[in-house]
């Protein structure tokens, strides 16, 4: 009788180990890849940097990937404080707790951390961050598209282009496109297209005389230019209006407005002529009505787009972010050879640096809904979808607030750490209360500046002076969950500033196994190109790759380029 019970035993282990095997995911293929050492941050040369991401990527199993189109999202400043407020004010406006609650990101299953920092600084800038994530490269704060050497100097970085994984996708004859709630030509979606050492040079008037007399081509022209590789992003969607046209044209929804061109270039008509099937829209209803058109460039702003808190009052109809990512979706999908879309949310980083907590939060949740909207719109087993930030902020989030306490409000606890009494108002050590998010630095300093009195600021506020403050405001009587309440901030600054912490990844779809562990910002390029196939099958072609074909040697622009008869 033991004996028998033995081999059932054994039977059912061997059994439910079959079963196990059969119905668990294959390991990740890894794959080595040689680095050199090098003295840092000395010898962090470009092709180190590029080798260095592609090990990790491969190191991770990125070379398993199979996707088909990959997805980008990008949170503009969105640190891991801002997702978790987020998080939880969402979950309130569901008439929750709001802990419990997930962004719509937070339910794919693969996570891992980046690691910021540009090559001369450790709290890093979001031209830098980006250029490092769309070309394998770190680079200096302020680089677009360039590896690192000084930001004012044009001749130098001349021979410093670097091949973004936009117009690698576009070289390799996929569909293409950049949509963003900031100016088309800033640093982020600017990162995915052009080459500048300054990040500001966005039109001809922002090009120094110096730069352009020695080649340098400003920001806005290079969108156009970028079909060299291909045909170029066919669908561009964000604000940004005034760097395409010229002093001479009023724009068509604000008559007090004209574009700030003074080459007596409009872009917009250029682009019109390189695509005469293609639609220019700048309201919602002209983007309903050319959702199907071939080509597709959408400037809904003079300068950046609406926050998500303010969109409604936008007198023309401004898309929501989630209605410009469904539209693209739409529109890219239709090339059966596959494509690269980049997403930003940008004024998460815009509302942090103002103080603003609620716009923050509220275009955090803004992107949730468009990354919702691109989950459902695409399938996990032909798509990789990668979330991510370029940089953190200041955003504290701080004190013992009860489990539900409104996430924008002041701090209710029952006695602190202890939790002993009864949920009041909890107080600083000088007797006044205090809310749960604030930040380091910042507008919202308390001090006297020289546009608001002494006290509880209100967005918008960008001063140039402050007074010290003198003590704390009484909060008591102040609703802090008001849209243009200012956290406080410690540190007076006209500004607040990025900060310097790691920031997440999440993804979804083939090759997202690799999305692990704590990554340099530049593995997320090695990570996109190496799980799809048509791109890393592109930069072999061109014998960037090792023996493995892994994607390994830091590619040259210009032989990607379309060869003219």
């Amino acid at each position: 009788m033991p004996d028998t019970k033995f081999l059932l035993a054994a039977l059912s282990t061997l059994l439910l180990g079959a079963c196990t095997s059969a119905g668990a995911p294959k390991p990740p293929a890894t794959l080595a890849v040689t680095v050199p050492q090098v003295a840092h941050p000395q010898g962090e040369t470009p092709q180190w940097w590029y080798r260095n991401g592609a090990a990790q990527a491969a190191a991770n199993g990125a070379m398993a990937g199979k996707a088909k189109n990959v997805i980008l999202f990008l949170g503009d400043g969105m640190s891991l404080t801002t997702v978790a407020a987020a998080r939880i004010l969402e979950g309130q406006r569901h008439g929750g707790a709001g802990e419990e609650n997930l962004l719509s990101w937070e339910r794919f299953p693969a996570t891992a951390f980046s690691k910021t920092y540009n090559t001369d600084s450790q709290t890093p800038d979001s031209a830098g961050t980006m250029t490092a994530i769309t070309t394998g490269v770190k680079s200096h704060m302020g680089a677009i598209g360039v590896s690192a050497g000084p930001r004012n100097d044009c001749a130098d970085s001349l021979n410093k282009h670097l091949l973004t994984w936009l117009q690698l996708a576009d070289s390799a004859g996929m569909a293409t496109g950049v949509v963003s709630t900031a100016r088309l030509t800033h640093a982020t979606p600017a990162a995915t297209y052009a080459n500048s050492p300054d990040r500001n040079w966005e039109n001809d008037t922002d090009l120094p005389e110096a730069a352009r007399a020695a080649g340098c081509v400003d920001i806005a022209q290079q969108l156009l230019s970028t079909a060299r590789f291909g045909r170029g992003p066919l669908v561009a969607l964000g604000g940004g209006r005034a760097q395409f046209t010229t002093v001479e044209e009023r724009d068509p929804e604000y008559d007090d407005k004209v574009g700030q061109r003074l080459d007596g270039r409009n872009l917009v008509a250029e682009w019109q002529q390189a695509h005469p099937q293609g639609a220019y829209v700048w309201n919602t209803a002209q983007l309903k009505a050319a959702a199907g058109a071939p080509a597709l460039l959408g400037l809904f702003e003079p300068d950046h787009m609406q926050y998500e808190q303010d969109r409604a009052n936008d007198r023309a109809g401004e898309p929501s972010l989630a209605e410009l990512t469904r539209t693209a979706i739409a529109n890219l999908s239709k090339h059966g050879e596959g494509y690269v879309l980049m997403v930003e949310g940008a004024r998460i980083d815009h509302a942090n640096h103002s103080g603003n907590a609620a716009r923050a939060l509220g275009d955090t949740i803004a992107l949730s809904d468009a990354v919702r909207a691109a989950a459902e719109a695409t399938s996990a087993e032909d798509t990789l979808i990668i979330v991510t930030a370029d940089h953190s902020h200041t955003l504290n989030f701080v004190g013992y607030p009860a489990r539900g306490n409104p996430i924008l409000g002041k701090v209710k606890d029952k006695g602190g750490e202890d939790g002993t009494g009864g949920l009041e108002l909890a107080r600083d050590a000088t007797g006044l209360p205090y809310t749960t998010l604030s930040y380091a630095n910042g507008p919202g300093y308390t001090g006297a500046s020289n546009q608001q009195p002494a006290g509880p600021k209100k967005y918008p506020h960008a001063p140039s002076s402050f007074d010290p403050a003198s003590g704390r405001p009484d909060l008591t009587h102040v609703d802090t969950e008001h849209p243009d309440y200012m956290q406080e901030a410690l540190v007076p600054a006209k500004s607040e500033s990025h900060g310097g912490e790691d920031v997440g990844i999440w993804a979804r779809g083939p090759g997202s196994n690799a999305v692990r562990g704590t990554l340099e910002q530049n593995t997320i390029y090695h990570l996109i190109v190496q799980a799809t196939p048509r791109l890393r099958e592109r930069l072999c072609a061109q014998g960037t790759c090792d023996t493995q074909g892994v994607p390994v040697e830091l590619p040259q622009p210009t032989t990607f380029e379309r060869r003219t008869p």
